[in-house]
């Protein structure tokens, strides 16, 4: 590419379709319907690349998501995962000539971005905060349904994925990404191994480990679960 594309002097990241304010640094508008969204990411990002706003929009709202909800799950934080995700497209913009895409998908590469900018984060706060404000609104983000017809199976269900959370949250972060990448994402050994920028067998031993840490943490979990509930019926005998 002869000159990277320029940086938009505002852009809201959350309303990707708000095109005129895509109308300056040298951004090419036309309607969004003559992308196909079947276009693959590398042909998204050759338009991007030659000004094509719309192109962006496309590869924004398709990845978008995903970025956040790494974030998200590695931080423990809404306020971090929203300044990453942004992050991760204001970089995509201004150094989209650095992808490689021998190194692996361009998915790989903007977890690989938002991967250094929460580890950044999380060394700069030096501390965990509650990983979501309510299971509602962790639902609501990532666009899972849960059929609610029975309360008692909603609680007992959040109450698991609120122990996998926390227990995901307090393993150290070369084990916490794994499983993220891994497990969560679905990410391939290799398209992990270019997240994290190491050898595919070293994602394949962290990840075994994780993997056995998580199953004692949790574990522990249900164990001390398991106590207070005795406890608490002798209480009441």
């Amino acid at each position: 590419m002869s000159a990277r594309v320029k940086k938009p002097t505002f852009w809201n990241f959350h309303d990707a379709s708000r095109e005129s304010n895509m109308s300056a640094g040298g951004w090419q508008l036309r309607d969004t319907m003559t992308l196909p969204t079947t276009s693959s990411d590398a042909d998204l990002l050759r338009l991007m690349m030659a000004g094509d706003a719309n192109a962006f929009t496309l590869l924004y709202r398709r990845r978008q998501a995903n970025v956040f909800r790494f974030a998200l799950q590695m931080s423990g934080s809404r306020a971090i995962a929203e300044d990453v995700t942004q992050e991760v497209f204001i970089v995509l913009i201004r150094e989209a000539d650095r992808y490689d895409p021998s190194r692996g998908s361009l998915a790989a590469y903007l977890y690989g971005i938002a991967r250094n900018y929460v580890l950044r984060r999380l060394e700069q706060d030096r501390m965990f905060v509650q990983f979501s404000d309510s299971p509602e609104e962790e639902e609501q983000t990532t666009g899972t349904m849960i059929d609610r017809s029975d309360p008692l199976d909603d609680l007992t269900r959040n109450e698991m994925v609120e122990e996998l959370r926390q227990s995901i949250l307090s393993m150290p972060p070369r084990y916490r990404e794994v499983v993220v990448l891994c497990d969560l994402h679905e990410l391939s050994y290799v398209d992990a191994a270019a997240v994290i920028g190491c050898a595919v067998g070293t994602v394949r031993s962290r990840l075994h480990r994780a993997r056995a840490l998580l199953i004692e943490k949790l574990r522990a979990a249900r164990d001390r679960e398991n106590t207070e509930e005795v406890k608490s019926e002798r209480c009441f005998a």
